[in-house]
């Protein structure tokens, strides 16, 4: 079962995190033989953030078991509401400032979405499909770079602000940890609250997060303009 916060890590950083793209990357040979196009704009009157089919690819290539060739439209749907909400957090994003993501940072998300497939091969025959020469491509390394800022301002923006008491561990460890456990290791002794707060702790602040990430995006989607501008 995934944890809140791996649930965070798939919606946002999945879903990990591709900050702005406000044009189309220059491409090897390969990626021409893509016909691109723009599926979509999303703009806080301000700044306009644009979606193509490449986009779609992209995201696609970075999640295991999905077909390329081609791939589905409910695959490209689903691609496209995880970039349109990553576009209204680059609109957000913009307005404050953030650390660059630094090399260390864009290396360790590489290794952690390389170890979601069967071999670095696998991988880099998808990321050649859609255009990408190696895992080493620049403009791929810009897409991890992008996506790790994304991480890094959802920290900011709403990790650091969430406060847990001591009582908010004890109701989650009597309410939530304890039936669960029980259900899920019958026979076994209790662990005490204790030995398991750090792990109560990160639950706790992922399901805040969670909760806070849906209502800024539900905000932010009512006030911002989407345009499909075309089907996939």
């Amino acid at each position: 079962m995934l944890s809140e916060k791996s649930k965070i890590e798939k919606k946002i950083l999945c879903f990990g995190i591709l900050i702005s793209l406000f044009f189309i990357f220059s491409t090897p040979t390969r990626a021409q033989e893509i016909v691109d196009k723009t599926v979509a704009t999303v703009s806080d009157s301000v700044r306009t953030e644009l979606i193509t089919y490449s986009d779609l690819l992209w995201q696609l290539a970075m999640q295991p078991g999905v077909s390329l060739t081609p791939p589905t439209s409910e695959d490209l749907n689903r691609a496209l509401q995880t970039l349109i909400d990553q576009r209204l957090f680059a609109l957000e994003a913009q307005r404050l400032p953030y650390s660059e993501p630094t090399k260390a940072e864009i290396d360790a998300e590489i290794k952690r979405i390389l170890a979601q497939f069967p071999s670095t091969a696998e991988f880099q025959r998808r990321l050649n499909i859609v255009g990408f020469e190696s895992v080493t491509d620049d403009n791929f390394e810009q897409i991890i770079e992008q996506r790790v800022a994304i991480e890094k301002y959802v920290k900011f923006r709403f990790e650091s602000f969430v406060v847990i008491t001591p009582e908010d561990e004890l109701k989650y460890y009597r309410d939530v940890y304890t039936p669960n456990f029980r259900r899920d290791n019958p026979g076994l002794l209790l662990p005490p609250l204790d030995e398991v707060r750090v792990r109560i702790r990160q639950e706790l602040t992922a399901e805040r997060v969670s909760r806070d990430v849906e209502q800024f995006l539900d905000e932010a989607e009512s006030r911002a303009n989407i345009v499909i501008l075309n089907k996939v």
